[in-house]
Formats: C-alpha cells, sequence, structure tokens
C-alpha cells in the first residue's frame, strides 16, 4: 500500500481546497495560529482529539486523515474547466499537432511507445508497455459517461455539430464519433500504460514532465542524446486517435509532488473554437479540481483521487511501479475501416471500428517497430516489453498477447541477438549465422565547418531471411532507442544471392563504447522528420550542423549497402553455376572483337571479366558487370557501358540506363566509369529504362559492351 503523505502538505492542501486560512483553521478549532503553522510545516503534529475536530471542519472521517491518500470530500468538487475564448477575437479550430499524424493505432503505437522508451526510468530494466482495449455499452457505458460528467460536456459538442455546413475536419470527426455512440450505444476505450517509466512528475503549470504533455503544445520535455522524439508532437497522436478529443491521465510518479506519489489524476479535451449558449470558448478543457490558487478560480488542475473514482473512470494501474496510464475516450482507426458492402449487420454485434482489428494492428506495429527494443541476448537485459489485451464491458475478450519479436521477427531477432552475445562471424558460410562489419560514418561538427568531424564505427549485422519474415533483402536502420528509422530495400544485387535480412546499428545502438556514438545520435536525431522514419534534410539538422550537412547521410547510406553487397556475395564459381545459367542464351558479354592497343603499347580498355543480369519486378534489366584490369590499362580516359537488346537480324537497340552505381575500383561521373589507378578489378552495376526499352526484356536477350570517347570497344 501507498506510504501516507505528511500530515503538513497534505492539511496544507485540505485548507487551500476549502479556501480556508490557517488563520480561520485555527479559530475553529480553539487553537492558536502559530499551532497550525507549525503542523503545515512539520515541526509537530496535533494530537488524537485535535484530529477529530478537524475532520469535523473538512467534513470528512478520520480515516481519510489517518491514512491520507485521497483528498478531503469538503474540498473542490472535481468538474471540467473550459478555456475562455481570447478576448481578440482570434479562433483556432483544432490542435495543429494532431494534424501531423494519421489517426491509426499503429501511428499511435509507435509514437506512445516510443515516449515511453524515452522515459524510461531504470536502464537496466525492461519499460512494461500495455495496451487495453475496452468496447463499453448499455450500462457499462452509462457508468463511464456519468463518471466524466458527461452531461456537462454535451452542450460543447452539440455547439460544434449543430450545423453541417459550418463543420471543420475536426467537428466532422466528432459528429461520426457521437452519431457512432448513440446508433450503436458502443464507446471504445484504448488505454496505454507503462511501468518503469518516470510518470508526469512536476507542477501543473511548471517546467516538468505533467506541464509538457498536459498544459502545453511542442514541449517534447526530452533530455539526453539517446531520446527517441525531440518535435514534441508524439503525445497529439494521443488525442488524434480519439474520436471525441478526450484522453484521461493517471500517472504514478517516479518522484513525490506534494508529498504523493500514487494516483494524479486529469484529463484533457481537445476541440476547437466553439460558441456554447453565447459564451465563446478557446478549444482545450481540463478535467481535475478547481484550483484555489489560480488567479481565476474555475481553473482546473490535477487531483489525487480514490481507487474507487479511478476504478469508475477505468484508470486502474496494476502495480504501484512508475509510469502513467492514459485513456483515449472514443478510440478509432481509420485504416482499419472496410467498405460497407464488407460490414456485418449491427445485430451482429460486430462494425466499421471492430476492436479485433484494432486488437491485430496494434499487434502488429509493435512488432513491427520495436522488435529490436524488445530483443535482448548475454547480459543485456530488452529495453522493452509489450502487450496487448480487449475486453468487452469488463470480460476478457481477446486475452493478453505479449508480443514476441522472435515471433514477428525471427531473423532480425536472431541476428541483434547474435550481436549481443558477441556470436558473429565476418562472412557467411551457413545458414543460421550472423555476419557482422562496420560502416564508417563521419559526424559533422555541430555549428562547425562543413568539413571535418567525428569518427563513427556504426554496426552492421546480415542474416539469412526466413518466410515469417515478410520482404526480404532489405536494411532496417536504427539508433540508441532501437525503434526502427528506415526499411529500405537493398538494390543492385547478383543474381543467386540467398534472401537476407541487414540491420544498421548506429549511435548508441552500436555499443556505448562505439566510436563517435554519443555525436552520431545526436546528429542522426536532428535529421529525423516527426513522424522519425527516415534521415534525411531537416530544418534543424541545417540550422545546428550546416546546410550540407545531411550529405554525410547519403555517404552512410551508400556505405552500408555496399557493405551489405560484400557480405552476401556468393563466390565467382557458384554465382557462373546458378546466375549465368538462368541466364544462358539470353546475355552476351561484349558486342564484337576485342580491339586492343598497339603492339607493345598500352591495353586502354578493361576486360569483361563477368556479367550477372537478371529481369527484376518492373521488367527492367539489372546487371552487376566486373571488370579485370592489367597494369596497362589506361585509368586516365573514361570507360562508358552501354547495354544493347540482341535481335536476330538488324542493328542491336540500345536499352538506355536508368541507374548506373560504382561498387568498387570505379567511380561514376556523367554516365561514365573512372577506373580507380593501381585496382586490378572494378564492379558497377546498371539497370535499364524501361520506359525507353523498344521491345519487352523477356522477349530479347541483353549485350553489354564497353566504349570509350573515340567508339573503340570490347
Amino acid at each position: 500500500m501507498e506510504a501516507a503523505e505528511d500530515f503538513g502538505p497534505w492539511l496544507a492542501r485540505q485548507l487551500r481546497n476549502a479556501k480556508k486560512s490557517q488563520t480561520e483553521l485555527a479559530v475553529e478549532l480553539g487553537m492558536t495560529r502559530a499551532a497550525v503553522s507549525a503542523w503545515i510545516v512539520g515541526r509537530s503534529v496535533p494530537r488524537d482529539e485535535t484530529i477529530r475536530r478537524i475532520a469535523q471542519v473538512l467534513q470528512t472521517d478520520l480515516e481519510t486523515i489517518h491514512s491520507r491518500s485521497s483528498d478531503a470530500q469538503a474540498g473542490l468538487p472535481v468538474t471540467w474547466y473550459h478555456r475562455p475564448a481570447p478576448a481578440d477575437g482570434g479562433r483556432e479550430y483544432g490542435n495543429a499537432a494532431a494534424f501531423a499524424f494519421h489517426a491509426d493505432v499503429s501511428v499511435l503505437a509507435r509514437e506512445a511507445t516510443q515516449n515511453s522508451l524515452d522515459e524510461r526510468l531504470d536502464s537496466a530494466e525492461p519499460v512494461r508497455v500495455r495496451y487495453t482495449l475496452h468496447e463499453l455499452t448499455g450500462e457499462a457505458l452509462a457508468g463511464f459517461r456519468e463518471a466524466i460528467d458527461w452531461e456537462h460536456l454535451l452542450p460543447h459538442y452539440e455547439a460544434l455539430t449543430a450545423d453541417d455546413s459550418k463543420q471543420g475536419k475536426v467537428s466532422r470527426t466528432i459528429a461520426a464519433g457521437l452519431r457512432d455512440m448513440y446508433r450503436h450505444d458502443r464507446l471504445v476505450l484504448l488505454r496505454v500504460d507503462d511501468y518503469n517509466a518516470a510518470g508526469l512528475t512536476g507542477d501543473d503549470y511548471g517546467n516538468g514532465r505533467f506541464a509538457a504533455v498536459v498544459r502545453r503544445q511542442l514541449d517534447s520535455h526530452k533530455r539526453g542524446t539517446g531520446a527517441g522524439g525531440s518535435y514534441g508532437l508524439g503525445k497529439a497522436t494521443l488525442w488524434a486517435t480519439s474520436r471525441l478529443g478526450l484522453v484521461l491521465i493517471n500517472s504514478t510518479l517516479s518522484e513525490p509532488h506534494e508529498g504523493r506519489t500514487e494516483r494524479r489524476l486529469i484529463g484533457r479535451l481537445d476541440l476547437p473554437w466553439r460558441d456554447v449558449d453565447g459564451v465563446a470558448f478557446a478549444g482545450p478543457a481540463w478535467f481535475g479540481r478547481a484550483d484555489p490558487d489560480a488567479a481565476n478560480s474555475d481553473v482546473a488542475r490535477s487531483w489525487w483521487s480514490d481507487e474507487e473514482t479511478v476504478a469508475r473512470l477505468h484508470l486502474t494501474r496494476d502495480s504501484s511501479a512508475a509510469g502513467t496510464s492514459f485513456l483515449i475516450v472514443g478510440a478509432h482507426d481509420v485504416a482499419s475501416l472496410v467498405p460497407a458492402s464488407d460490414t456485418t449487420d449491427e445485430a451482429s454485434g460486430e462494425d466499421d471500428e471492430s476492436v479485433h482489428r484494432m486488437h491485430a494492428r496494434l499487434v502488429e506495429a509493435l512488432g513491427r517497430n520495436f522488435w529490436a527494443a524488445m530483443t535482448g541476448g548475454g547480459a543485456h537485459k530488452p529495453h522493452l516489453e509489450a502487450s496487448v489485451r480487449t475486453y468487452r464491458n469488463g470480460e476478457v475478450l481477446i486475452a493478453e498477447e505479449r508480443v514476441d519479436p522472435s515471433v514477428t521477427q525471427p531473423s532480425r531477432t536472431r541476428a541483434l541477438r547474435a550481436f549481443l552475445e558477441g556470436d558473429t562471424v565476418a562472412r557467411l558460410t551457413a545458414p543460421g549465422q550472423v555476419a557482422r562489419a562496420t560502416v564508417p560514418l563521419n559526424v559533422p561538427l555541430r555549428g562547425g565547418p562543413a568539413r571535418g568531424g567525428v569518427a563513427h564505427e556504426a554496426v552492421l549485422l546480415v542474416t539469412s531471411a526466413e518466410d515469417a519474415d515478410g520482404d526480404y533483402n532489405r536494411l532496417v536502420s536504427m539508433r540508441g532507442t532501437r525503434m526502427t528509422v528506415k526499411d529500405s530495400a537493398v538494390t543492385f544485387l547478383p543474381v543467386g544471392t540467398n534472401p537476407f535480412q541487414a540491420i544498421l546499428l548506429t549511435g548508441q545502438a552500436a555499443g556505448q563504447d562505439a566510436p563517435g556514438a554519443d555525436a552520431a545520435e545526436e546528429y542522426l536525431r536532428a535529421s529525423e522528420p516527426p513522424s522519425h522514419n527516415k534521415w534525411g534534410q531537416t530544418e534543424e539538422l541545417r540550422l545546428a550542423y550546416s546546410p550540407s550537412a545531411y550529405r554525410r547521410i547519403h555517404s552512410l547510406t551508400t556505405n552500408a549497402n555496399n557493405a551489405v553487397r560484400e557480405l552476401v556475395a556468393v563466390s565467382r564459381a557458384k554465382t557462373r553455376k546458378s546466375g549465368e545459367a538462368a541466364i544462358a542464351g539470353r546475355l552476351t558479354v561484349g558486342g564484337g572483337p576485342k580491339k586492343r592497343g598497339r603492339a607493345g603499347g598500352p591495353t586502354t580498355l578493361p576486360e569483361l571479366d563477368n556479367v550477372d543480369a537478371r529481369i527484376d519486378e518492373t521488367g527492367a534489366w539489372s546487371v552487376t558487370v566486373d571488370l579485370r584490369m592489367s597494369s596497362t590499362v589506361d585509368t586516365d580516359r573514361p570507360v562508358t557501358p552501354v547495354a544493347k537488346f540482341d535481335v536476330r537480324s538488324g542493328p542491336r537497340p540500345s536499352a538506355p540506363w536508368k541507374e548506373l552505381v560504382a561498387i568498387s575500383g570505379c567511380q561514376v561521373v556523367d554516365g561514365a566509369l573512372l577506373l580507380t589507378p593501381g585496382n586490378r578489378k572494378a564492379v558497377f552495376q546498371g539497370i535499364t529504362d524501361v520506359s525507353r526499352h523498344p521491345v519487352r526484356a523477356q522477349l530479347t536477350g541483353l549485350v553489354v559492351e564497353l566504349r570509350t570517347g573515340k567508339g573503340e570497344q570490347v
């Protein structure tokens, strides 16, 4: 059980709630003001007889005073406070931050879970996140509406939805939510609980976590380079997922506030500007206890609730571990909507907002975005444990389902676990192995010149793919929080490459002892947009570093893809048996006799040593070409690769390149190859432009030629 709050702070709050001064209490008790002051500051405590008299003055019972786990009922009531419209006539028709994201439970899972990871309290233990869907109907719904003082809210909702012609996007969403609730007598609650998290600490109006989440916009309150969020936008997904714009909050604090830690409650309503009975309101509203210290006595602040009230509001937490519960009232998922023709009738109890689909999408999103955070190995515990459960009117509808990364992402989980356990190899030689390599990143100096920087070594892991992985031959990238940031295909792979999965660990994810980890973490964090789904140019990156700082991300991507190709490359003998055999009779190496330099003079062109080719899913030819260079090759002369269709008669029509990429031993400049001096081998890749094919690739063969500026070919 929670320890009782110190008597002095508890009594001081009860006096504020009851709008009584210390002097007034002293007079009613027949005591001196000095005696009351001594109780308040903790120098002494009242006798039992005096406590009974204090209970009478506060209109409460002795148990409330002795336990001091809730406020005296004589305090100010819990009610709704709606912010008045500004005096200058300004109007806001919704929270702009909410429009940065879709009303999608998979987006909610990504943003809310990331915030929980950022607030992990004990870094040696995982943060536990649980999503609870609860469908209310009938009496259960009526009881919940009574608990949130629905009759007080209803006029505000009606004012927004009364005139269809004047409804904006937010008003239309609210109107749809009200129709669904009244038509089906049904409301979906979605609660997000986290444990081993900091909780909403700090004063209601100060610079702590509570004010950043409940009172402010665009205040992320994130500290340290390892945080996943940076814009303060992610919390808006909570309200965006509510069709009624309503979220209730219950927080257990890691640091006491007003001498308490458990059951700190508040509700926030985000609505557009509205006129209710001739009174204009700005937008947001708060569900709490009137603040006696505020200039406007109607202002509501958080309150310390009792267990019965918490239960009626569906906010009961499973333990006293620090963390926060967010209850989204009227939760919906745009991506779960199905066409009307696919819905069942109302009597079946199922409709477009099926909690079954929402449950499945939450599980899928958690597994896809946070499989790495949920993976441990060796002495490293997972960063995260996540689960989803679903109820209907208090009864279990879908049992709690813990997200298992080894099921959702088996190959990638195996690779990361091998890295954490130090069980990697330099080269893949058998199924199930995990190959490891390092990828360099030159992190630019913050606010410094475009050149120079801090050397960082990202870690690349590659392993064979399994059927349960879904798409294969992909590279996922992440940093310290181990949330997937990028998921991209690895292109220009040689024919015969076995399916694989690759992981790029950057910043602190590469290990605390990785060179330049903190600098890379800060740099990549600045390069992420609000959705945290890629690395690239952002305004923050431009201002904090330099306008060209984003180019080093391109170098990181190029180096990572090149390293993947090296790790998955098959041996030459295997390539010739599988890759060339697959296109035998359809690929010609060179288009005519080899022309060499004069006797005794230098050989001006390299020799085509091997060509791997395939027709990709777009219908284009994708080729990988190995060049062998003798010591007499003239590396000062550019070499131009040319692709042509191999037809039975007449001139061969050209197949222009859509992409030409240098792999090793050369560079691509203006469509030509510049060979690197001193190398005996060069490799390049090309993809033809399907839009310029004179004939389908499947109906012909391909010829690859090398030319110089003077028309020589080999």
